[in-house]
């Protein structure tokens, strides 16, 4: 068994502690935040604990994606540990109190203790999507600010003055600029100006959007056959997912978006499972969005919902069974689109196959007749 080291990340320091196969603590360190620091580290590691070195990290993306990065680059196998897993390893502790070395101790035994957690992988085109997608919904977030402070504004020169619905047209907002015109004051011109940066704003999420759907239909052009997943959906699902490859089924990948339901009973009462509002939630809305809009359109996904109610669902309950359904099928097309595009993106760090048992003999279908059997599926109107 390899050693695991679990990492407290901060934004100018990580602390470190590794452990043995049965949880027993080896060593600590504390190294800065920089990429020297990420080295310092795996030196250190590799000085008193060998090459055989399993890493957990705690999934706090904005403060770990420079050490998951540089830990690849290296050849790490990396393992994201979530908070709330971390946090209930550290109550059970007998340690009492908070600190770095006790988080870092916390996330190596909640490694130990749950094997299938999400391995740490970048993909090239996926890491790219998620850049331009993080970005857009950023510019869409200082839009609708913006836009929000200027209905104040035309509210406070003319309450009558009737409100814009679709500020995505630039007639709309011609229109409203117009109108501005002829208003005059200190507060005229503060909106005017609040308009000019909406018409800036539109025009870079406009051009951030066409980018990213002519990227997305390189790389998945089977996901995109899936009815109601647009160019922004599917950039969303692929940037989330980072590496479908490193969940060992579609159950898996189904738990990690949040959509498997969760056992709450005990004893011979039978009932119901529950829902689960853990997971992805990004991916989730992804899903979600996709079914949807199948529920309004003439293809399987709708008569598998109006089935779900003829036989006795509530709609909540035939929604959550559709989209339990649809991350299967986004599974088996982010696989086919994966094996499609391997040759033509490079990866960055390990194959995340190396941390997954070896497929078995029925499994190994190429990536030809996953990608045309989704596409089948996806012609007849098949979720």
């Amino acid at each position: 068994m390899a050693t695991v080291v679990g990492v407290d990340a901060h934004k100018r320091s990580h602390t470190l502690v590794a452990v043995d196969a049965v949880g027993v603590k080896l060593g600590e360190k504390t190294v800065p935040s920089t990429t020297a620091g990420h080295w310092q580290a795996l030196r250190f590691v590799r000085t008193h604990f060998g090459t055989d070195v399993l890493w957990g990290v705690e999934d706090c993306r904005p403060l770990t994606s420079r050490l998951e990065r540089d830990l690849l680059a290296a050849g790490q196998r990396v393992i994201r540990v979530p908070p709330h897993l971390m946090s209930r390893a550290r109550a059970s502790s007998r340690t009492p109190g908070k600190s770095d070395p006790i988080d870092a101790l916390a996330v190596a035994r909640a490694v130990l203790r749950e094997p299938d957690l999400p391995v740490a992988f970048h993909d090239q085109a996926s890491l790219e999507l998620k850049m331009l997608v993080d970005r857009r919904e950023d510019l869409v977030g200082q839009r609708v600010a913006t836009i929000n402070r200027l209905l104040w504004r035309v509210h406070e020169l003319d309450p009558t003055q009737l409100k814009p619905i679709n500020w995505h047209r630039k007639k709309t907002r011609h229109t409203m600029g117009s109108w501005l015109c002829t208003q005059t004051g200190l507060l005229a011109e503060l909106a005017r100006d609040e308009l000019a940066d909406i018409d800036r704003l539109s025009d870079a999420i406009d051009a951030l959007s066409a980018r990213i759907a002519d990227r997305v239909r390189s790389v998945a052009p089977t996901l995109l056959a899936l009815p109601g997943c647009a160019e922004l959906t599917a950039a969303k699902v692929v940037s989330e997912t980072a590496c479908v490859e490193r969940f060992k089924s579609e159950a898996a990948f189904a738990r990690y978006i949040g959509l498997a339901p969760v056992p709450h009973w005990s004893g011979p009462v039978s009932v119901q499972l529950k829902p689960t509002r853990r997971g992805n939630r990004q991916l989730s809305t992804a899903i979600h969005r996709i079914a949807v809009v199948q529920i309004r359109m003439d293809c399987a996904g709708r008569g598998y919902f109006q089935r779900r109610l003829a036989e006795g669902d509530t709609r909540p309950r035939a929604l959550r069974a559709l989209k339990r359904r649809l991350s299967r099928v986004v599974f088996q097309a982010l696989r086919a689109d994966r094996e499609l595009r391997a040759q033509a993106w490079p990866i960055v760090g390990s194959d995340p196959a190396q941390l997954r048992p070896a497929a078995q003999p029925s499994q190994l279908i190429s990536s030809a007749d996953r990608a045309a059997s989704v596409r089948r599926n996806s012609a007849r109107g098949l979720v």
